[in-house]
């Protein structure tokens, strides 16, 4: 997303510029490169890490473990809410034969019935908690910025692993809500990035939903056509296209 500063740093000299459209052959409108899936992982429970399997910069792959939480009560509660589970449908099945021998009465069978679902819950909620004991990556990608360390205590929230998909990334710029009737998804434009020194195509993805009152500008975003695996995430730059 761009920053606010980034977004006043922006605005004024960009207003300046395309105010004066009619006297400059190309308007010239900053830019920058994002990652189109970027997440920040977080604890589900509150527990020791135990490991963290990737650094920051290093690659990992969709479904790979990441974060490793050390959950020995969790699973230890497991263990026993299984125990419970299992003598409440032996229990259970007891007071059903007794029933069908008629040697007990309904309420005592159907009482037996319901401490087996109530086990059954218990068991699946103690399951469901043991299962936040490891974060997964949810799509392939690198690891931006490692927020929390091996053996440290997190609680639930708390940010662990800032990834991103940098395998797709978009151009965000903004333009003047008076440039917005000139500008359509689809239109072509050059994409010129400070860091390769180095130009690429693009075209106009989808157009903000929302004009801001203060700047009175509109947020585009572009897509990038093709394959550059020089470019990244933060990459900053300038969007030209012709005149309109």
């Amino acid at each position: 997303m761009i920053s606010p500063i980034a977004l006043k740093r922006w605005v004024a000299p960009l207003l300046c510029l395309l105010s004066f459209g009619a006297e400059a052959q190309e308007p010239v409108i900053p830019v920058q490169l994002v990652a189109v899936n970027y997440t920040t992982l977080s604890a589900e429970l509150p527990a020791k890490i135990d490991r963290i399997t990737v650094k920051e910069g290093e690659r990992f792959k969709e479904g790979q473990q990441l974060v490793a939480f050390d959950c020995t009560i969790q699973r230890a509660l497991v263990d026993e809410a299984s125990a419970v589970f299992a003598a409440a449908e032996k229990s259970k099945a007891v007071y059903k034969r007794l029933l069908e021998l008629n040697s007990t009465g309904t309420l005592e069978a159907e009482k037996s019935g319901w401490d087996a679902a109530v086990a059954q819950a218990k068991l699946n909620s103690a399951r469901a908690v043991a299962s936040k004991c490891g974060i997964s990556a949810p799509f392939a990608g690198r690891v931006v910025e490692q927020k929390a360390r091996a053996h440290q205590y997190v609680q639930v929230g708390q940010a662990i692993l800032e990834i991103l998909d940098d395998s797709v990334l978009n151009a965000e710029f903004i333009v003047p809500s008076s440039a917005v009737t000139t500008l359509k998804p689809g239109t072509s434009l050059q994409i010129m990035v400070d860091e390769t020194r180095k130009t690429y195509p693009g075209r106009i993805a989808r157009m903000g939903a929302k004009v801001d009152a203060v700047s009175h500008s509109v947020k585009i975003t572009a897509e990038i056509k093709g394959d550059f695996p020089e470019l990244m995430a933060g990459m900053t730059g300038k969007i030209s296209m012709a005149p309109q």
